[in-house]
């Protein structure tokens, strides 16, 4: 990497990479990297964190799981430990990242926020800019940021649909005098012992994050908007999941998501009476079509039965104690858990607006949202968990190493001279 002088107190300089650029070091990323290294293909990853899987170690609470057998959550070329148990925990997924980032040799550039990446139609590449901030020599209490331009043939979005926290802007929660804090943020309900806590969300994180309030003696209350899809994790000892996955092979999806539905309803019962409302449309429609992913049953539901976790409907607005509810109820809270989701960060960064949409999803539905024009590719995008990520992730290297191996042995890749930039693996 050459140094090249700019203006202020920071610095620039500029990477050309013999091979595609990765945003995002999370299993995506890494499932990128490790298929690309055995099609003999250099690469270079860039994260903004400082760490690999940086959603699984820094954002998710200290009792999560995988919510699928793990066969379904494996990277490409690596399977989970046959000693992982059938639900790994969040310790052991991590150190699988781990392991397998060492195992395919896989370094991220740490600390490395992409600030933009565009397409220069001139050059015929793409342009990533990104900032990091290092410690200055002189006084180690300073830092100084410093801009570095990659120039590559192809460009992977790998930042996932988690990239960003999402917080609604719901009416006087500025002046709520009680704690606030987004799910990611949410370690355990030891902090909450003893506390009225509003859980604003009924998805798989919602209903989680009540659990775990309620194993430590806090008094969880969960706020249900939207209808919800209930699902037991397991039918007879088998995994809905996989039970689902096999029955598409042989059924329509209406079907299969009538049989859900009827499973559902013979081993949780009728759970619209807990202010637990269905929606119209099946449980596998809906995640096809909207992304909304059913909840797999652990345990809430057993403690919504019982009281331990209230149900209440949607917020109105907060005030400096409590918060008043749509139906006219007013509640004395302590704490605020919003369990409100992520969002993709795309649109924040890629200049581009024919491949990927308003929302940061790739508009082409699964399974051809993985290629775009001009060498961009996208994994992790295809709102069907990690086993989406590998297909995907496969796909583009295959893609990428058809090409790569044409262009080495045709010619050499030459460099633009515009600006003094040197190789880089």
């Amino acid at each position: 990497m050459s140094v090249l002088s700019g203006s202020g107190d920071g610095s620039r300089s500029c990477v050309w990479v013999n091979g595609p650029v990765i945003v995002g070091a999370g299993p995506s990323g890494l499932a990128v990297g490790a298929c690309l290294r055995e099609q003999g293909v250099p690469f270079v990853v860039l994260e903004k964190a400082d760490c690999i899987g940086s959603l699984w170690q820094k954002r998710t609470y200290d009792r999560l799981k995988l919510h699928l057998p793990k066969k379904f959550c494996e990277l490409p070329k690596m399977p989970l430990p046959a000693s992982f148990p059938e639900y790994p925990s969040k310790g052991q997924f991590i150190a699988y990242l781990d392991s397998y980032a060492r195992h395919f040799n896989v370094e991220p550039h740490f600390n490395e926020c992409v600030q933009w990446a565009k397409y220069d139609d001139v050059l015929q590449l793409w342009r990533v800019r990104t900032s990091c901030s290092t410690q200055l020599e002189v006084d180690q209490e300073e830092e100084e940021e410093e801009e570095v331009e990659y120039v590559c043939r192809w460009l992977v979005v790998a930042t996932g649909e988690n990239a960003e926290c999402v917080v609604p802007d719901i009416d006087g929660l500025a002046h709520f005098g009680g704690k606030v804090v987004h799910s990611s943020e949410y370690k355990s309900g030891q902090a909450f012992r003893g506390q009225k806590v509003l859980v604003v969300g009924c998805g798989n994180s919602g209903m989680e994050v009540c659990l775990d309030l309620s194993n430590h003696n806090a008094e969880p209350y969960m706020v249900c908007r939207n209808s919800v899809h209930v699902l037991p994790r397991e039918i007879r000892g088998k995994s809905t999941f996989e039970l689902a996955m096999f029955m598409m092979k042989w059924l329509p999806l209406w079907l299969v998501d009538k049989l859900l539905l009827v499973f559902a309803w013979l081993i949780l019962g009728n759970i619209e009476k807990y202010g637990l409302r269905r929606p119209k449309t099946g449980p596998l429609e809906l995640k096809n079509t909207q992304g909304k992913t059913p909840v797999l049953d652990i345990g809430a539901l057993a403690k919504i039965r019982s009281g331990e976790i209230k149900v209440v409907p949607g917020i109105k607005r907060f005030s400096c104690d409590g918060v008043e509810l749509i139906n006219g109820e007013k509640m004395e809270v302590d704490s605020v858990i919003f369990a409100t989701g992520y969002r993709s960060n795309v649109p924040s960064w890629l200049k581009e607006d024919e491949f990927f949409n308003n929302n940061g999803f790739p508009k082409a539905p699964f399974p051809s949202g993985w290629k775009g024009k001009a060498g961009l590719y996208a994994v992790g995008f295809t709102r069907r968990g990690l086993s989406g990520a590998a297909f995907d992730a496969l796909r583009v290297a295959q893609d990428i190493g058809t090409v790569w191996k044409e262009e080495t042995t045709q010619k050499k890749i030459t460099v633009p001279h515009h600006r003094r930039c040197i190789s880089t693996f």
